[in-house]
């Protein structure tokens, strides 16, 4: 990928990545660990951003 990249590629692979982060463990306690993960964690080597 070009190491210079447009500001809106830019910014769209932030909001990507803040989205990709695990949840923080308070949740998991106050639902009684019926939420333990994201549903849509995605790895980097798995699966690709489409829309990017």
């Amino acid at each position: 990928m070009a190491h210079h990249k447009p500001l809106a590629k830019k910014l769209r692979l932030i909001n990507r990545e803040k989205s990709n982060q695990p949840i923080p463990m308070w949740v998991t306690i106050k639902t009684r660990l019926r939420v333990r993960r994201p549903y849509r964690l995605r790895n980097w080597r798995r699966s690709k951003l489409k829309d990017v």
